[in-house]
């Protein structure tokens, strides 16, 4: 007897489970996060630039008013000289007498600075315009240290020559740029 083979029988497969979302879900949650990310880092990348500007400004206006007390310093020196006259009260051109102790300070008014000298100083090719003003607070000072005796410490004692001394605030300052304000005690023999 020959016997006839089996009828092949094909294995069906089950159908795979249709998709639920899971992994669109998981992708779509990655990509928040990464332009999260790149979002943060682009803000600091940007707060840093910005930093980085206002120190440049900052730095360009020190050097300015730097520059500008130098110009006051030689300014106190002709005053001494008799080149320049002090007033004897209030402010004119950026000169000022003596300050009155129980009135606000002068570089706090604007009026005063709307009146101060002005100089051109060009720092690394930008021409900024600081002010000045030059204050005396005392004419006849012994220099330090002139009447050191052990006989007579009065401020009559005779000691070598008298000082001028002056204060010189200078201010850099431009519109939305950074504001320094430098002030110096300078005394001229």
């Amino acid at each position: 007897m020959i016997s006839a083979p089996f009828p092949r029988v094909s294995r069906v497969r089950p159908a795979p489970h249709p998709p639920r979302g899971a992994v669109l879900a998981v992708v779509l949650i990655l990509l928040v996060v990464m332009s999260l990310l790149a979002i943060l880092s682009l803000r600091g990348t940007l707060l840093q630039e910005r930093m980085a500007g206002n120190m440049l400004d900052r730095s360009l206006g020190f050097q300015a008013a730097e520059a500008a007390l130098r110009a006051g310093e030689a300014l106190a020196r002709s005053a001494r000289t008799g080149a320049v006259t002090i007033p004897t009260s209030g402010c004119s051109g950026g000169l000022c007498a003596r300050p009155d102790p129980s009135a606000p300070p002068r570089w706090e008014d604007e009026t005063v600075w709307a009146d101060a000298r002005e100089i051109a100083v060009e720092v690394n090719g930008t021409t900024l315009r600081p002010r000045y003003i030059v204050e005396l607070l005392a004419d006849d000072v012994p220099p330090r240290g002139s009447c050191v005796t052990a006989e007579d410490v009065s401020p009559d004692a005779a000691c070598g020559g008298r000082e001028h001394r002056y204060r010189i605030t200078a201010r850099s300052q431009a519109a939305g740029r950074a504001e320094v304000i430098l002030q110096s005690h300078y005394a001229v023999p």
